[in-house]
């Protein structure tokens, strides 16, 4: 009895494949049979061989044409309604603030935080209980820890976060090579110190929660490294605390507003830089005492336009002002571009490549590259946008290239994100020539003279 049942169980599974098979042969007979009678019909019957061509190409240019129509399709029946549709989604309905901001006592005096005032002594017993965290890596290699940020919130034009992505793998790519942490910031830790001073209670924090760091580096987000093998004189900022890209001159003489730039500078883990931070800070918290800092700052400094109080104007009003308690420990570097305008220098990239090399720093190769006034965050800016946009893409291939051709790689121009190879594989990757100079650990460095 068993034995019939499976007889008559593989009787009906041949069956049921006999019928299958016969439903696929008179399918393709049927269009076989459309497709020959619109070819004769066309009056373009052939040999065998002819007629084969003709059915093939007939099927593949369905198959072609089948993904533009879906996409058509696609395209037409997606509506904003779609709640798939990341064009039409409202992005403020996720980025909602829980609660009010808080409110100043405005009886109360501002300031960043504690008074602290045995900062170096602290900072000297941690470093002597926790000795795998040198403050120096190397002979006069201080540890360095780069600091840059942006909004909470996405930028207020599309692109602007773009620019951004761009701007901090930049950054990463310079302090990689050079053996730099990277700290990135997106949170506003002093709802009073918002603008030109956020960076103020953040770079404060960040020295009292990293000991280790002897130099902390500021650079703003709109900043780009443009040299990638050049590496800062240390040994000469061995006797200073603060150090900026700027001229004494224009500072303590002229008290001129631009006679430093702060987007861009190194400051020492030590007490000075905090008392630094406590006589800097005041000036910046937003409303009125901003608004009468502004006027005051106006009156005292050449040249400077009618606005509020600004981080920049301040540190010169300071220095200007009491050079005798700060200007010590204060250097302003102008050897090489600690800060570089675009300005002068993003039309010159092209004369820079055909007559120089990485690792000078300056006019000829500049370290920095800062695109002050063109704000690609915000929706206006002091330039025209598109002029600012090329400039900073610009801008960003000239570093990235010192980058990609460790790689054997570069841009097949600086208006253009697509790359060319330009140098072969080889079966000996390690023995390739590292022509730039940049401190790769697969490459034996070259020291790049600065003269």
């Amino acid at each position: 009895m068993i034995l019939e049942k499976c007889i008559g169980a593989q009787r009906c599974r041949r069956i049921q494949r006999a019928l299958r098979h016969g439903k696929v042969t008179i399918l393709c007979l049927v269009l076989t049979v459309v497709v020959l009678r619109g070819t004769i019909g066309a009056g373009k019957f052939g040999t065998p061989e002819q007629d084969f061509i003709e059915i093939r190409d007939h099927f593949y240019s369905r198959k072609r044409a089948e993904p533009h129509r879906v996409l058509e399709e696609v395209q037409t029946t997606s509506s904003d309604d779609d709640p798939n549709n990341y064009n039409a989604f409202d992005i403020n309905t996720i980025l909602k603030d829980e609660g009010e901001e808080e409110k100043p006592d405005p009886s109360k005096p501002y300031t960043l935080g504690p008074k602290i005032s045995n900062w170096d002594e602290q900072r000297r017993k941690w470093l002597k209980k926790n000795p795998n965290f040198p403050n120096f890596v190397g002979p006069n290699k201080p540890r360095v820890l780069l600091v840059t940020g942006s909004s909470p919130k996405p930028c207020e034009n599309p692109v602007g976060d773009h620019y951004l992505l761009k701007s901090i793998k930049n950054k990463i790519d310079y302090c990689r090579l050079h053996g730099i942490e990277v700290f990135y910031n997106m949170a506003l830790l002093d709802a009073e110190m918002a603008g030109f001073w956020a960076k103020l209670p953040l770079i404060r924090k960040l020295l009292l929660s990293h000991p280790e760091v002897e130099f902390l580096w500021w650079m703003d987000s709109d900043a780009m490294f443009t040299d990638m093998a050049f590496e800062l004189p240390w040994e000469r900022y061995k006797d200073s605390n603060f150090v900026m890209h700027g001229w004494n001159e224009m500072v303590y003489d002229d008290k001129n507003w631009i006679g430093l730039n702060t987007g861009s500078f190194l400051l020492r883990n030590c007490q000075w830089s905090l008392d630094m931070l406590d006589a800097w800070a005041p000036m910046g918290p937003k409303g009125k005492v901003r608004d009468e800092a502004g006027k005051i700052l106006t009156s005292a400094l050449k040249n400077r336009p009618v606005f509020e109080a600004d981080d920049q104007s301040a540190m010169v009003y300071i220095l200007a002002t009491q050079r005798e308690k700060w200007g010590d420990k204060v250097y302003l570097e102008n050897a090489y571009y600690l800060h570089g305008y675009w300005g002068i220098l993003v039309d010159r990239y092209e004369e820079m490549i055909e007559n120089y090399h990485p690792g000078l720093g300056d006019h000829r190769w500049p370290l920095v590259t800062h695109f002050v006034g063109c704000k690609p965050c915000g929706k206006f800016g002091d330039y025209p946008v598109e002029r600012c946009l090329k400039q900073m893409d610009r801008a960003f291939n000239f570093g990235d290239n010192q980058v990609l051709q460790i790689y054997g790689f570069t841009h097949k121009s600086l208006a253009s994100r697509r790359v060319k190879r330009v140098r072969n594989e080889t079966s000996k990757p390690l023995k390739v020539k590292d022509e730039l100079g940049l401190l790769h650990p697969a490459f034996k460095a070259v020291k790049v003279s600065s003269s």
